[in-house]
């Protein structure tokens, strides 16, 4: 464990790795916990009126960890020599227009997220009443999963470059999870792999209809388990021709029932129900086999089974990549990252994290939320990794591993959803839009 001592400011040196005891939106710096890099550094903490700061000699340059501070002679900084200004009352302008800025930045990101949440929970119950008249009134089914898809379509390819969120716990109506969670991944898969529109609707609408025979199943049958008898096994899988059947009533193009009749097939040959191989298997067939194991992973049936989406993705790779088109995962892996959004993780310095966003053309570098005890839970901003160098990831944990506080703090996801939005988040009077 990294241990701290109390220093005065006037102690503070180029090359010591320092801690603020304030939250971040009382100081300029993008983390609590940085090397002091240069002069002007020294010169904005000076701004903030502290009189001491929190210094760990082991994670400081080599020169300065065995140094016990002393009361160097230190010149003093006034505000022109370093450049900065201050009120007719002293307040540091600098540090209140960085504080102003950082609380638009939290109010435009807890907009954003409320503007997917919305959407995600719009998207469910469309679904939900797609499925509520799909025995009875097929075409008008049709005409609700027209109408759902061919809006994200629209909104993805609109986008540009689009990042995958992770969303509020608690999100859309249970039930629909599952669909809207495989169509949203399904989509940007999709698009990774260069798929145009026309293909990306009838992606879209296979991956939203892929499991709507299971309402032909009685509730204890619709989700497999080691316990289940041959004869119940058999019904459990009948979902695939019920959904392929309903899709026919529907009116849906071939393509669409097809990759609903495959999605349970696997590239060597395992799936079912025709054990069909990779030759033989379309490419949004593949994609869908793949979203929809991952999504099962994460969100089990019984949520003592759930893998964190790092596991889920970690597993894929290891233990059953022969089962998935090497075209597909590749892309997968790469547009999920490797700590895919609802990771915990750990920083290099020490923090815990959830990862909250991804965007594919940066994997290693994900936006976060970090725990830190002495920001507000719900004012904890989003950390984009790529704008703190020197911040990194260093391992992937389970929510069990996590220290008391640090689990209340980031309360993982008991369901892991996701939702698209625009790769440059908007700024603060954009995001009303």
């Amino acid at each position: 464990m990294n241990s701290s001592i109390l220093i005065d400011i006037s102690q503070l040196r180029v090359g010591m790795y320092i801690q603020l005891d304030v939250g971040w939106l009382h100081h300029p710096f993008p983390v609590s916990s940085f090397r002091v890099a240069s002069a002007e550094q020294i010169a904005a903490l000076r701004e903030l009126g502290l009189t001491e700061v929190r210094y760990l000699p082991k994670k400081s340059d080599p020169e300065l960890r065995d140094l016990v501070p002393a009361a160097w002679d230190v010149p003093e900084m006034n505000d022109t020599a370093s450049g900065r200004q201050v009120d007719a009352a002293g307040a540091p302008v600098l540090v209140d227009a960085e504080a102003q800025r950082r609380r638009e930045l939290l109010d435009a990101q807890n907009r954003a997220l409320a503007a997917c949440d919305k959407r995600f929970g719009e998207a469910s119950r469309q679904y939900q009443a797609l499925e509520r008249v799909v025995t009875a009134q097929p075409e008008e089914a049709r005409a609700k999963g027209d109408a759902l898809v061919s809006g994200c379509v629209a909104e993805l390819l609109e986008n540009g470059d689009s990042v995958i969120r992770l969303l509020s716990e608690g999100v859309g109506e249970r039930n629909a999870l599952h669909p809207i969670n495989v169509m949203v991944i399904s989509l940007l898969l999709g698009r990774a792999l260069g798929m145009k529109s026309a293909e990306l609707f009838d992606l879209g609408i296979a991956a939203l209809i892929h499991d709507l025979g299971k309402i032909k199943l009685p509730p204890n049958l619709r989700q497999p388990t080691a316990s289940m008898i041959p004869q119940e096994r058999l019904r459990y899988e009948s979902h695939v021709a019920e959904s392929v059947t309903f899709a026919k009533r529907m009116g849906l193009s071939e393509p669409v029932w097809t990759a609903v009749a495959r999605h349970h097939e696997m590239a060597d040959g395992s799936g079912f129900p025709l054990r069909l191989s990779g030759p033989d298997l379309g490419r949004s067939s593949q994609v869908l086999a793949l979203v929809n194991r991952y999504d099962r992973m994460c969100n089990p049936a019984n949520g003592v089974d759930a893998l964190t989406p790092h596991e889920a993705l970690s597993v894929i790779f290891a233990q059953l990549k022969v089962r998935f088109d090497s075209v597909v995962l590749g892309a997968f892996i790469r547009m999920m990252g490797v700590y895919p959004p609802g990771s915990i993780v750990q920083l290099v310095n020490d923090r815990y994290a959830t990862v909250v966003s991804v965007n594919s053309s940066r994997p290693l570098r994900p936006k976060v939320i970090v725990h830190d005890p002495r920001v507000p839970k719900d004012e904890a901003q989003i950390l984009d990794l790529e704008t703190v160098p020197e911040l990194g990831i260093r391992r992937s944990l389970k929510p069990a591993q996590l220290p008391r506080d640090a689990l209340d703090y980031l309360s993982p996801r008991q369901r892991i959803c996701y939702f698209f939005e625009r790769a440059v988040a908007p700024g603060p009077d954009e995001a009303e839009s």
